[in-house]
């Protein structure tokens, strides 16, 4: 029984790791069960618990007649998005202030040129998306102008913890527009202060800018 799951834990850790490395990207369908025992080195049997497993973690889905394609390359990003779902905006605001005054701090200290030069540009976009009126625009102009300072941190853990947070974070954006607090919305000075190293400043930007949405929150 005992070599018979770690065969299994084997098949999986295998089938994973052809999905997150982006060997089978997303949308894409994977080979069939006589190329996956000869790529794996393991039974038919073996090889098909392992993709109901994966199946059951939401990467992978079945379809009638056509074959298992690759829906998702996170198993976190799943399981935090189910448990995400219909969460109370406040909730979000909370978490959001836990990663990004962080991801402020380590960006302001970390950041490189050339991220200097992106984010800039990034905030340029973001206000003519934000005085387009265009709220598509102006929710994805604000979550890549988050993001890259999340990149900016140059920490693997929490980049990916605000990644897989993206769809709820990405709602709650576009909630936050739809009720503003902020008179200046600019994210001007978070950005400088990113560039200009000032990790204090940083902080104390992001933190104010989530503490006044959180207030408005009920």
């Amino acid at each position: 029984m005992t070599r018979r799951t770690n065969l299994i834990d084997l098949a999986v850790g295998r089938l994973r790791q052809q999905i997150t490395s982006g060997a089978w990207a997303v949308g894409t369908r994977i080979p069939a069960e006589p190329s996956l025992t000869e790529l794996i080195g393991v039974g038919r049997n073996t090889v098909r618990e392992a993709v109901q497993s994966l199946v059951h973690a939401g990467m992978l889905e079945r379809r009638q007649g056509s074959g298992t394609y690759v829906i998702s390359d996170s198993e976190l990003g799943n399981a935090m998005g189910r448990q995400l779902a219909g969460a109370h905006q406040r909730d979000v605001l909370e978490v959001r202030r836990s990663l990004e005054v962080e991801a402020a701090r380590l960006a302001a200290m970390r950041r490189t040129d050339e991220q200097i030069a992106e984010l800039r540009a990034l905030r340029d976009t973001r206000s003519a998306a934000y005085a387009s009126g265009e709220l598509d625009r102006m929710v994805e102009a604000d979550l890549v102008l988050h993001r890259t300072i999340a990149q900016a941190a140059h920490n693997p853990v929490l980049l990916a913890l605000y990644e897989n947070l993206q769809d709820a974070i990405s709602e709650n954006i576009r909630f936050n527009f739809e009720h503003p607090v902020h008179d200046d919305d600019s994210h001007h000075a978070l950005v400088e202060a990113v560039a200009a190293g000032d990790a204090k400043a940083a902080v104390e930007e992001i933190d104010r800018y989530l503490t006044d949405l959180i207030g408005d929150v009920i």
